[in-house]
């Protein structure tokens, strides 16, 4: 299995055999130029479309490459945390296949964590981010952050970014408190880490749609604020 590595980056795959092997081939190039030692984990959840076996080839041509594999569909959320848990890396990141965040913002985003911040995440709603995506789901995303802002002052401009990092002590000591399984977990991380006093550092980003999103804007949207709702209540238990 080897060692520790300083860092480790995870690809969430779900149904992603078109773009997985130019997004690790980027992946690749990128990390190791930034990072003295790392690896590059595919989460591979329970795919239908050879996904699986796609990430096997690439990891037994190349090291760095680990791929964990379910046979079932565990959700996004749930495939994160497995694979954090079975990390190496003292610097935890993720980012999605499609790679709508370009990799030079890799280096920031990581440079942060070295730097003694406990989280750093990727914004598409701050000044300096340039954002490609359609107006129903700008609007869409502007009254989800801004709700989740006034429910968990996290200060934070964009939760549903998928493009973070964490130092490994940090995030392991609020990974059991983080339950969703799919795609709330990006939100419920963040208002966990600022409810706990963590420190949160937002970049901004360039970052296009992918039109080919699994994200249902309505369904999913409703389905979050519900679970925003009850996060508060629990945390208020505290």
């Amino acid at each position: 299995m080897g060692g520790i590595v300083e860092v480790s980056l995870v690809f969430p795959a779900y149904n992603e055999v078109a773009g997985l092997e130019r997004a690790i081939a980027a992946a690749d190039a990128e990390v190791s130029k930034i990072a003295s030692s790392y690896e590059i984990i595919v989460a591979e959840d329970g795919s239908s479309d050879g996904t699986d076996e796609l990430a096997r080839r690439l990891s037994e041509a190349n090291r760095a490459v680990r791929l964990l594999h379910s046979d079932e569909r565990l959700g996004r959320g749930k495939a994160l945390t497995r694979a954090f848990w079975e990390s190496r890396g003292k610097i935890l990141a993720y980012m999605d296949v499609d790679l709508s965040t370009g990799m030079s913002y890799l280096q920031p985003l990581i440079d942060s964590i070295r730097e003694g911040w406990d989280i750093c995440t990727g914004s598409r709603m701050m000044q300096g981010s340039l954002v490609e995506r359609s107006m129903t789901r700008k609007m869409s995303s502007w009254a989800y952050n801004q709700m989740i802002r006034i429910l968990f002052d996290t200060g934070v401009h964009d939760h549903q970014c998928g493009f973070k990092a964490f130092n490994r002590r940090s995030l392991f000591a609020i990974l059991g408190e983080v339950e969703d399984t799919h795609w709330f977990w990006d939100t419920e991380v963040l208002a966990v880490a600022s409810h706990r006093g963590y420190k949160i550092r937002e970049i901004p980003i360039t970052w296009v749609e992918d039109r080919g999103t699994t994200v249902n804007l309505f369904k999913d949207s409703v389905k979050m604020c519900f679970m925003a709702f009850a996060l508060r209540i629990r945390l208020a238990r505290d």
